[in-house]
C-alpha cells in the first residue's frame, strides 16, 4: 500500500475512533496536530511519513479517558497499523511516540528515555495546540467537561507537581495556565516550534491580563 493511502486510512480510522471523544481531544485536535507537525517536519527535514502516522494517532486512546491505562493508545495504534500491514519498525516508532508524548510524562522522575526527531516534532505540534487561542478554548472546554471552577483566587497554582499529583489535580482552569500552558513555550524542542510558540504564548498572557481586569470589577 502506498504511503498516501496509509495516511488516508489512518485519518479515516482516527475520525471514526474519536467520533464521541471529548471535544478538546477529538478528530479535529488530531488534524490540527497533524497540520502543525507536518509544517514543522518539512522545515526540520524529518521523516514526514512517521510524523503523519504519529501525529494522527497520538491521542487515539488517551489514558485519562481510558481509566488511566497508559498503554491503551500504543495498543490501539499497533492493532490498527498491523491490520493495514505497516512494517514493524514504524509501528514501534509510533507506539513510542504515543507512549511518551504527554506533558505529564515530563513530571515523571522514573520515565524511560525515548527520543527521535519525529517524536520531538510531534511533541512540539501537540504543545502548540495546547497554547494560544485554541489552547485557551480547549482548556476551558476540558474544565467544563470536568465541572471545574473557572477561577478561584484562593487556590494558588502548584508549580512543582509529581506526575501523580498532576493527574489527580482538580484545580480551576486559570491555575492550569500556570501549571502547564505558560510553561510550554520554553519546553519546545525545535527551532520552528519555538518560533510558532512565541505568538501563542503572548496571546495567553494578554488573555490573562484581560481576565484579571474583568474579574477585579467584582471587588468594586
Amino acid at each position: 500500500m502506498k504511503k498516501n493511502d496509509i495516511i488516508e486510512k489512518t485519518k479515516a480510522f482516527v475520525r471514526e475512533k474519536l467520533e464521541s471523544a471529548e471535544r478538546g481531544h477529538d478528530y479535529f485536535h488530531a488534524l490540527r496536530v497533524y497540520g502543525n507537525a507536518m509544517y514543522i517536519g518539512e522545515r526540520e527535514k524529518a521523516d514526514t511519513f512517521i510524523i503523519a502516522l504519529g501525529s494522527l494517532l497520538h491521542d487515539i486512546a488517551d489514558a485519562k479517558f481510558h481509566d488511566g491505562d497508559e498503554e491503551a493508545g500504543p495498543r490501539t495504534a499497533r492493532k490498527f497499523l498491523e491490520n493495514i500491514n505497516v512494517e514493524e519498525s514504524i509501528i514501534e516508532h509510533v507506539e513510542n511516540i504515543i507512549r511518551h508524548i504527554s506533558f505529564k510524562n515530563t513530571l515523571d522522575t522514573k520515565k524511560t528515555s525515548f527520543s527521535s526527531p519525529e517524536f520531538l516534532i510531534i511533541q512540539d505540534a501537540d504543545r502548540l495546540d495546547a497554547i494560544g487561542a485554541i489552547g485557551i478554548a480547549r482548556a476551558f472546554h476540558y474544565g467544563g467537561y470536568k465541572n471545574r471552577l473557572i477561577y478561584d483566587p484562593e487556590v494558588k497554582p502548584k508549580l512543582s507537581q509529581s506526575k501523580e499529583e498532576y493527574k489527580k489535580s482538580q484545580a480551576p482552569t486559570i491555575q492550569h495556565f500556570y501549571e502547564k500552558l505558560l510553561l510550554l513555550k520554553d519546553m519546545m524542542n525545535t527551532k520552528t516550534g519555538k518560533a510558532l510558540a512565541e505568538e501563542r504564548h503572548r496571546f495567553m498572557e494578554d488573555f490573562l491580563l484581560q481576565f484579571y481586569a474583568e474579574w477585579d470589577l467584582m471587588k468594586r
